[in-house]
C-alpha cells in the first residue's frame, strides 16, 4: 500500500482511531460515525440503498457520505461487520483511505477522502469512512436508464479506467455502478475498498472484462438500459486513446 499522503491528522479515544484531513475537517468527533447521533442533530441528508447502505450527511459546512464496512458472502450472514483485528494502517478503512488520498494526489476522478474509523473490539474491529459528496451525481447504470450517452461521453469513461490503470490502480470491483457522472458530465470512479496498487500487467484486461460483464448483467435485469456493442467500442476507443497518450507524456 501508498505511504499516507499528507495532510493527515489522527484521533485516538479509547479503542477508536481516526484519521482525518484537517483541511476538510479541522477536528472529528467520534460521534460523527454514529447514525442515531446524526439523525438527532437534524445533519442526515438521505440514504443510498446498494448491497451496503450509505448515508448523506451535512456537517460543518461540509457534505459527505458516510460508509460502514460489512462483511460480504456467506460469512457475512453470521457476521455483519467484525474483523480479524490487525494494525490500524491496514484495516479496511484505513486503507481505503489511504488509496483515495494517494489517487486524489495523482490527479484521478475520485472522491476526497475526509476521514476513517477503526474500532476495536476484541479480537476484531469494526471500520467506517467518511467521503466528499460527489454533487449531483449519479451511478452510470442508473443514467443509462434515463438516455443513451453520447460517443464523446463513453470515450470519457474509458479515459478515466485508463487513467486509473495507468496509475496502477486495480479496481477490485468495477462495475457500472461504481462509476458516476456528474451535472457537467465528468466521470467519477468510487467505491475502493480492498483496492490495491500494482505493477502493469493482464489484470487491466481483466479488469475490463469484468466492467464488460457488470453491463451484460445489468442490461439483462434493467429493461431499457441503453447500452450496446458500439457505446462499448466507444469506451474501449476512449481507453485506448487515453492509455497511449500516456505513454507518449
Amino acid at each position: 500500500m501508498p505511504q499516507i499522503a499528507p495532510p493527515v491528522a489522527t484521533l485516538r479515544e479509547g479503542r477508536q482511531r481516526i484519521w482525518h484531513d484537517p483541511k476538510l475537517l479541522p477536528t472529528v468527533p467520534p460521534v460523527l460515525f454514529d447514525l442515531a447521533w446524526l439523525q438527532a442533530e437534524g445533519k442526515l441528508r438521505g440514504t443510498s440503498q446498494g448491497r451496503n447502505s450509505a448515508y448523506f450527511l451535512h456537517h460543518d459546512g461540509l457534505d459527505m457520505v458516510l460508509r460502514h464496512y460489512y462483511r460480504g458472502g456467506l460469512i457475512g450472514r453470521v457476521n455483519k461487520d467484525l474483523f480479524l483485528r490487525q494494525p490500524v494502517a491496514k484495516s479496511r478503512a484505513m486503507a481505503e483511505f489511504t488509496l483515495l488520498a494517494w489517487m486524489r494526489g495523482q490527479g484521478l476522478p475520485v472522491p476526497r477522502p475526509v476521514a476513517a474509523r477503526y474500532s476495536g473490539a476484541g479480537l476484531f474491529y469494526r471500520a467506517d469512512i467518511l467521503l466528499e459528496t460527489i454533487p449531483d451525481s449519479q451511478p452510470l447504470a442508473d443514467r443509462l436508464l434515463d438516455a443513451p450517452l453520447e460517443a464523446e461521453t463513453w470515450q470519457r469513461v474509458g479515459a478515466a479506467i485508463a487513467q486509473m490503470h495507468g496509475a496502477g490502480v486495480l479496481h477490485s470491483d468495477l462495475n457500472c455502478r461504481n462509476i458516476l457522472i456528474d451535472g457537467h458530465g465528468q466521470i467519477w470512479l468510487i467505491d475502493f475498498d480492498k483496492c490495491t496498487r500494482r505493477p502493469a500487467g493482464a489484470w487491466a484486461q481483466d479488469n475490463l472484462a469484468r466492467l464488460h460483464r457488470s453491463f451484460t448483467k445489468e442490461a439483462a435485469a434493467q429493461t431499457g438500459l441503453h447500452w450496446n456493442a458500439e457505446n462499448w467500442a466507444q469506451m474501449l476507443e476512449g481507453y485506448a486513446a487515453s492509455a497511449t497518450a500516456r505513454r507518449g507524456a
